[in-house]
């Protein structure tokens, strides 16, 4: 029984080329955010909190581009595996026309509301700190970060399309070099380095920008000029049309993938700005426990991505059962990583909080939230790893209910209920809210049991 867990020394090798480059790109970047996150907290409490506050509100878009991507990329790798190179050319510009729309929509609701968004997170306490300044560099970080919204929506494009045909190096390559260049400049840029200006968390938002349109610049260099390796990007320009057919059946099963994320973000969103209520001091610490959390989540990430591509390509070659088992397995290596991760964040917990210039309750608190992450880790693994099973198949309906209306039922109505009707303090609310997920695990247990996902969404496409 148990062995049905356990893959054979060939899977793992092949599970192991995936996600090597994969984990690469996703360490170092979470890594080069705790660094960045270092560098703009080195400007104290009110920088840090701008510049969580604004990403907070940009992750909206950026989640909205992901989620519209996944209906399309769920597509792009069942054509791959049943060798369909027009299926996939046409996949590739669907996704570019969905990007560029999406991204014109997302910047002129930032430009009209995007003060207005920073402002309600700075309704709490000021725990010592200056609200006005966090808002008036909170607004700038996000005016200069909308330059950058094109170049990170269409990179995403070449990427997901890259990845869909398993390749995962070119991709890498290209995070790789952006992170580093973002990293630079952030040192040259923040705080005034090589005669350049002290811009502060401006400074960090320019970085970010021009560090994406390196990525772009690779990874479609890269993409255009290895059209013997990838020729689905072989006159991927030439014709703007797509079969109509295809478009429909994209925008059915890709729909609900995409309000799932607008509404998930959305839901975040909210979840943090509800923890604000407890001060400019949680803001700050929740900042800094969410980008230990992403770095630690590398794995997460990439087992998602390695289901997405592996478990998708098998049911498009029409390899049921195998698909099954592949998933099976994928889910069981991930939750044995992951507990053994979720120690590593415990441990870490007391080093994080040192890195930054924030007071002594900053980091405290900072600590105590690590260890709650760290503990709920393996829950959440879990439910991301069941997500994306789900949504390989097509089940995109399911994935939305699941994720979506799961989040905003119970997670984001437990997170008002405990800021706005108790008095318990942040580390409890937390607390509270990261073990909810437990019930989403019971969920996400019996879908996996019922094997209803496993279906091939090509066919007919």
């Amino acid at each position: 029984m148990f062995r049905r867990f356990i893959g054979t020394k060939a899977f793992y090798r092949s599970v192991l080329s995936l996600l090597v480059p994969m984990l690469i790109q996703q360490f170092i970047s979470s890594f080069v955010s705790l660094l960045d996150n270092i560098m703009v907290g080195s400007l104290g409490t009110e920088g840090i909190s701008a510049a969580s506050i604004a990403n907070s509100v940009l992750m909206v878009q950026m989640l909205a581009i992901f989620g519209g991507l996944s209906g399309a990329s769920i597509f792009g790798a069942q054509f791959f595996g049943k060798g369909d190179t027009e299926g996939v050319r046409s996949t590739f510009r669907i996704k570019m026309y969905f990007v560029l729309l999406c991204t014109a929509l997302s910047i002129g609701i930032y430009l009209v509301f995007g003060s207005s968004f920073i402002a309600s997170f700075l309704r709490g306490e000021s725990n010592g700190g200056d609200l006005a300044l966090t808002e008036r560099l909170g607004t700038g970080y996000l005016r200069v970060m909308l330059w950058g919204l094109v170049p990170f929506s269409v990179a995403q494009v070449y990427s997901g399309t890259l990845r869909e045909a398993g390749e995962t190096r070119a991709p890498m390559v290209a995070g790789v070099v952006a992170i580093g260049t973002n990293l630079f400049l952030n040192w040259v840029l923040i705080n005034g380095k090589l005669g350049a200006p002290a811009l502060g968390v401006e400074g960090a938002a320019i970085a970010t920008v021009i560090s994406r349109y390196v990525e772009l610049l690779i990874v479609a260099l890269h993409s255009h000029r290895h059209t013997d390796r990838y020729p689905f990007f072989r006159g991927a320009f030439s014709s703007l049309r797509v079969p109509s057919r295809l478009v429909g059946r994209i925008i059915r099963t890709g729909l609900p993938l995409l309000v799932n994320e607008i509404l998930w973000s959305l839901g975040m969103t909210f979840i943090n700005q509800f923890y604000s209520t407890r001060g400019l001091n949680a803001v700050a610490a929740l900042n800094i426990t969410g980008t230990a959390w992403n770095l630690f989540c590398v794995m997460m990430f990439a087992m998602g991505n390695a289901v997405s591509i592996m478990v998708g390509q098998r049911l498009g070659a029409g390899e049921m059962e195998e698909a099954r088992d592949v998933d099976r397995k994928l889910i069981f290596l991930t939750e044995v990583i992951h507990v053994f991760i979720g120690l590593a964040m415990i441990l870490c917990s007391p080093l994080v909080p040192l890195m930054y210039n924030v007071g002594p309750e900053v980091r405290d608190l900072t600590r105590r939230l690590l260890v709650i992450a760290g503990l709920s880790l393996p829950v959440h693994s879990f439910a991301h790893v069941t997500y994306f099973t789900i949504r390989s198949g097509g089940r995109t309906m399911i994935t939305f209910l699941f994720d979506a209306v799961y989040t905003w039922v119970v997670t984001v109505l437990l997170a008002w209920f405990l800021t706005h009707r108790t008095n318990l303090d942040v580390l409890q609310i937390y607390f509270c809210v990261q073990f909810i997920d437990v019930i989403k695990l019971v969920i996400g247990l019996l879908m996996l049991r019922s094997d209803f996902w496993a279906r091939n969404v090509v066919n007919d496409a």
